[in-house]
């Protein structure tokens, strides 16, 4: 029996063969056998803004529309600007301080850089 190469995204070692593609029970991760490995590990991810611009740790970025705010009920205006960011791998993937409303994350679909 040939041993099939992990799952790329949760590293799962159960994955099967459907046809031609590999695929993951535990996430449903579903690839190319051929490609496999080569396009999951291509490098570190590049983080965007909503205008496309590549972000960094450091750099200072502003809202682009009003976000609400869960439990507080306050909400983060359109046009704040939020400096030293710190990029994350997550579903939010910026965290920052915001002023007036502290420690937070964002996501990258909603910011632009300054």
């Amino acid at each position: 029996m040939s041993a099939l190469p992990p799952c790329p995204k949760c590293n799962s070692e159960f994955t099967y063969e459907d046809g031609s593609n590999l695929v993951c029970p535990e996430c449903a991760h579903e690839w190319n056998a051929q490609e496999g490995a080569t396009a999951a590990g291509d490098g570190p991810k590049v983080y965007r803004d909503a205008a496309g611009n590549v972000l960094q740790d450091g750099d200072t970025v502003t809202v682009i529309k009003d976000l609400k705010l869960k439990g507080s009920g306050g909400t983060v205006k359109m046009g704040t600007k939020v400096k030293n960011i710190r990029l994350v791998d997550s579903d939010h993937d910026i965290d920052c301080k915001i002023d007036g409303f502290g420690a937070m994350s964002l996501k990258s679909e909603f910011v632009k850089k300054v």
